[in-house]
């Protein structure tokens, strides 16, 4: 686990988290008050999803298969948003994810990350058109 000491100052070591945790969610994130909230930033985003080894993606996948197999589906629904915005993961892809989970997780748990990805995919491509029209209205 990273620290002051090792990585320089706690500050940097908190701008490097919230930086990783926008370049994962596809989102600009900034510092939050609490605890968690800094466990969190310097931990799992500076340290855990910074290593070597794993690509975004992949990692993702990991979350993925995880995730479905716990059922918590809030929580992929977050993991698949963010692959689609940036761009990780395609549509088609995501569906064979959950197909292939529906092996080994259960089938009602993949048919729930299948139908979640429908539902994500269809609103991002809402949101999508109605920022063109804004833009073309402007």
């Amino acid at each position: 686990m990273s620290d002051a000491n090792t990585n320089g100052s706690a500050e940097s070591l908190r701008q490097r988290g919230i930086a990783k945790m926008s370049q994962v969610y596809g989102t600009e994130f900034e510092e939050y008050p609490g605890d968690h909230f800094a466990v969190t930033a310097d931990h799992l985003f500076a340290d855990i999803w910074s290593r070597p080894g794993l690509s975004l993606r992949d990692r993702r996948l990991v979350l993925l298969g995880v995730l479905t197999a716990q059922g918590l589906m809030d929580t992929a629904g977050i993991q698949i948003g963010a692959a689609l915005r940036n761009q990780e993961l395609t549509e088609a892809e995501l569906h064979e994810i959950a197909l292939f989970l529906c092996h080994y997780v259960g089938w009602p748990s993949g048919t729930k990350l299948d139908l979640l990805v429908g539902t994500i995919v269809g609103q991002q491509k809402k949101a999508a058109r109605a920022a063109q029209t804004e833009a073309t209205e402007k």
